[in-house]
């Protein structure tokens, strides 16, 4: 049995369930174990669920017409994952979704994540304000490819994610950052020279 106390957590940094409302939430998620390596969404396929990282790390990515790999987001523990173009219009997705280490989610599928919003005014607000945390780290991500520099997107990231920075695969880590590896090894070169 997998200890859930972290999704607890994470669902009281968002808002107070009943104690009720908090057992429908979690009897709706299932525990599954990924492989390292292994894709839980791909292009083509409808994103079935909404993911919530109990341990392990994750990367989603897409790949242009020239074959480059582009990684739209991270996850690891305490984070949430999906295609969520795929997920909420339930069409098929755009991105990759890969294990980068063996892996414990939660998941919840649409229908199930429908029907608890649709019952409960408590869990369709849970469920709206994770949208909106979404479209926040997503407006600041795209402010920060438009404003920053690459060593400035660079150390930002690590000052925010200073143990996620070090498990990320450096090829995984540029794309994300919109950088070469080349580039990417030489701010962190760099870094090890000044101190």
């Amino acid at each position: 049995m997998e200890d859930l106390s972290p999704f607890f957590e994470n669902i009281k940094r968002k808002i107070h369930l009943s104690t009720e409302n908090m057992e429908r939430l979690t009897a709706a998620f299932q525990v599954v174990k990924i492989k390292r390596k292994q894709m839980i969404i791909q292009p083509g396929f409808v994103a079935k669920y909404r993911i919530y990282v109990l341990k392990g790390a994750f990367h989603s990515y897409v790949i242009d017409d020239k074959g480059n790999e582009h990684t739209i987001q991270f996850a690891v523990e305490d984070w949430w994952l999906s295609d969520y173009n795929s997920y909420i219009h339930q069409v098929p997705a755009t991105q990759f979704v890969e294990a980068l280490e063996n892996s414990i989610i939660l998941q919840i599928d649409h229908q199930a994540e429908q029907k608890l919003k649709d019952a409960n005014w408590e869990l369709a607000t849970l469920f709206r304000l994770m949208a909106e945390k979404s479209t926040a780290y997503l407006a600041r991500r795209i402010v920060s490819n438009l404003t920053q520099s690459a060593e400035e997107r660079y150390n930002d990231f690590a000052a925010t994610y200073p143990k996620v920075v070090q498990r990320l695969p450096q090829y995984a880590l540029a794309s994300y950052l919109n950088m070469t590896r080349e580039f990417l090894s030489k701010i962190r070169n760099d870094k090890v020279r000044k101190k």
